[in-house]
């Protein structure tokens, strides 16, 4: 199987996997088609909001229609001509307890009807589980792998690992190891559904990530159940590429109405907050006067087109690096979202990894929860475990940061002229948020290209004194100059510098504190205190 990936921005990738009946460009939400009953046609699924590939239920066909499935494929059984993805039945093994099949008899069928993504037949560890029973479910799973392996004849049918073990998070990362020493093409997250109907977003974070960070990165992954547009962002952010949902219809079917930041019931709108084709000819009080079955084929129209807005969207900020935003913002929707975007710190250095270290638009620093993402954690590290100082500097003079970037174009910098010359001297501006940038790579991506409220708040303070303390600390500098301005971060630096050049034996003087550090006189300030301690 062939997954190439084009672009990608923190674990989220857009790329495109091969299958006999075209391309699935990653991320792909795959709507869920019932074949027994379906509000929108899979021809208008692929014509109107051009969504080229589903997933259907192959035990479902083959319970209720195996003869023509099996005369005339899958694809005319839907009217669909492009990729088609079916699961094997497992979810209803999740809600009833057990289907009348075997693993390789679903399988076989599967590749009998010409299903392009076939699921094999797991078992579903579930939410309400004891370790033993999902211990029990993880090696019944890998057991069930190697049988289906065994039996499976086509060599252009790609088959679907899943990945068990729920909330334990062990038992996920054995299953998703021994998943990987398996040849399947795409692997999965199973049994997240119950986790995402409880909007506990931070386990399904660690469950994706343990998942993720133990099968190879060059396969694409699928969250089953994953269809509420106010998630997809981040669950593409860790590196989910494929997503399955029925949600669009069920929604519709209870007069329920998807938005990116949550979900409207239909009688309680007065207002579409949408331009989608529905939401532009209807007014909310149209829809509830349509019959049943008009109103829920509307409604789950609309909430198709928002779920695919917002994998367009995603797709968009994966291009301009600009998916971390973006989760950011969708995360401001719900408190378990944000509750999740806080549990990602755990995972940074991860995530720092595998994100592209340049990218096309630069960064927008909205708050502390931005301290884990990549570009930050990277600046820290290379502080760290890269950056030297140049040799022979005896002085550091630390300024604070002004708004022209890159600071040393600034004209407040080019006042100081004669202090950059000395190679005595070197010079780093403290701020926010990366807390200390050295004078001669303030050009380098990211530093320059990044924006930051001010006055900021406590936590990217903190931050940034540690970063600033780090470097000193770091250094072999005979004397530290802080030039500082009256603002909390400057108050917060002075007691821990003055304390740590206490306990190391170096000179820390202030040459400047107020308002107005780079007027004249303050300017003039710092030429003489430099002079004086050099």
């Amino acid at each position: 199987m062939s997954f190439e990936v084009t672009s990608k921005d923190l674990l989220g990738r857009i790329g495109t996997i091969d299958t006999k009946s075209g391309k699935i460009e990653t991320p792909h939400l795959l709507p869920v088609v019932n074949p027994l009953t379906q509000p929108i046609s899979p021809e208008d699924i692929l014509k109107i909001f051009r969504c080229n590939a589903i997933i259907t239920n192959a035990y479902l066909v083959k319970k209720n229609l195996a003869s023509e499935a099996l005369a005339n494929g899958i694809h005319r059984v839907l009217d669909y001509d492009s990729v088609v993805v079916t699961d094997s039945g497992a979810y209803q093994i999740l809600e009833y307890g057990n289907v009348e099949v075997q693993p390789d008899e679903i399988a076989l069928f599967q590749e009998a009807i010409g299903t392009d993504v076939a699921v094999i037949l797991d078992v579903p560890t579930g939410w309400a589980t004891n370790r033993t029973r999902a211990a029990w479910t993880v090696n019944e799973t890998i057991r069930r792998a190697d049988l289906t392996l065994k039996a499976v004849t086509r060599s252009d049918v790609l088959w679907e690992g899943p990945i068990q073990g729920g909330t334990f998070l062990d038992l996920v990362a054995k299953s998703a190891k021994e998943m990987s020493q398996r040849p399947f093409a795409v692997y999965s997250l199973g049994s997240p559904t119950p986790i995402m109907e409880r909007y506990m977003f931070d386990r399904l974070t660690d469950m994706i990530m343990t998942a993720k960070m133990n099968i190879p990165l060059s396969k694409p992954l699928h969250l089953f159940g994953a269809g509420h547009p106010f998630m997809l962002a981040l669950v593409t952010a860790l590196g989910c590429d494929l997503f399955d949902s029925a949600s669009y219809a069920i929604f519709a079917k209870q007069g329920r109405y998807l938005t990116e930041s949550g979900t409207l019931r239909l009688r309680e709108i007065e207002y579409f907050p949408c331009s989608c084709p529905v939401c532009q000819r209807h007014t909310p009080k149209d829809l509830i006067e349509l019959d049943r079955t008009e109103a829920e084929r509307k409604l789950a129209e609309h909430n198709l087109f928002i779920c695919l807005e917002e994998i367009r969207r995603i797709k968009q900020a994966i291009i301009e690096g600009r998916l971390w935003e973006l989760i950011e913002i969708r995360a401001r929707s719900h408190p378990s979202l944000l509750q999740a975007l806080g549990a990602l710190k755990k995972y940074a250095q991860f995530i720092e990894r595998h994100t592209p270290s340049t990218k096309k638009k630069g960064l927008l620093y909205l708050g502390p929860h931005g301290l884990s993402r990549p570009e930050i954690i990277r600046h820290r590290l290379r502080l760290i475990e890269s950056y030297r100082s140049p040799k022979a500097r005896q002085i550091l003079v630390l300024l604070p940061q002004v708004h022209k970037k890159p600071y040393h174009t600034s004209p407040q910098l080019a006042s100081l002229s004669t202090i950059l010359r000395d190679r005595r001297i070197h010079v780093c501006v403290y701020g926010f948020p990366y807390g200390v940038v050295p004078l001669e790579i303030d050009d380098v991506y990211p530093l320059s290209q990044t924006e930051s409220p001010t006055p900021t708040d406590l936590e990217t303070e903190r931050y940034c004194a540690k970063i600033v303390q780090e470097h000193v600390a770091s250094s072999n500098y005979e004397t530290v100059v802080l030039h500082a301005t009256n603002d909390s971060l400057s108050r917060r630096l002075i007691p821990s510098l003055r304390r740590f050049s206490k306990e190391a034996k170096r000179r820390f003087t202030i040459s400047y504190k107020g308002d107005t550090p780079w007027r004249k006189d303050a300017v003039k300030a710092l030429s003489n205190t430099v002079r004086r301690v050099g």
